[in-house]
């Protein structure tokens, strides 16, 4: 490997890890027009595994932004995150898409001011674009949830 390619990998990954967490902030700071920029435009997110709704990411961020009313208090933790540059013929050290398989605690208070805080793991993919990496889709798969 070359220190180009190893510079390349570099400044991708840390993109890549950008965009999850603008992932992050976004739901958190009810932002839902930065939420949509987020994604390409075909891109979808998948909620089903925490009890949501799947579809392209604008109809999702509607969702959200009504249903995440309930909860005023908010935050995504996504930690472990382990993400793979692709080529379209398969892993390469730079690449023009990516996974990212994350874990992720998410603390919230409700309206009603009791705690909620549930568990699991994100699956993203990731395209680079004229406009930088974006987000082709989102899967939740929530594995455990503390109710008050």
């Amino acid at each position: 490997m070359t220190q180009r390619v190893d510079l390349a990998n570099v400044m991708d990954r840390l993109a890549v890890e950008d965009l999850v967490t603008g992932y992050a902030v976004a739901v958190d700071d009810a932002d839902w027009t930065a939420y949509r920029a987020l994604f390409t435009p075909d891109g979808r997110a998948d909620y089903t595994g925490s009890g949501g709704i799947e579809g392209p990411a604008a109809e999702v961020a509607d969702w959200l932004a009504e249903t995440m009313t309930l909860f005023p208090v908010r935050q995504h933790l996504i930690v472990n995150r382990r993400v793979t540059l692709l080529r379209p013929g398969g892993y390469a050290e730079t690449g023009d898409t990516a996974d990212v398989r994350a874990d992720y605690v998410n603390p919230m208070r409700t309206v009603s001011g009791d705690d909620f805080v549930c568990g699991g793991r994100y699956a993203f993919a990731a395209r680079r674009t004229p406009d930088g990496w974006r987000l082709r889709s989102v899967v939740v798969e929530e594995r455990w949830r503390r109710l008050p």
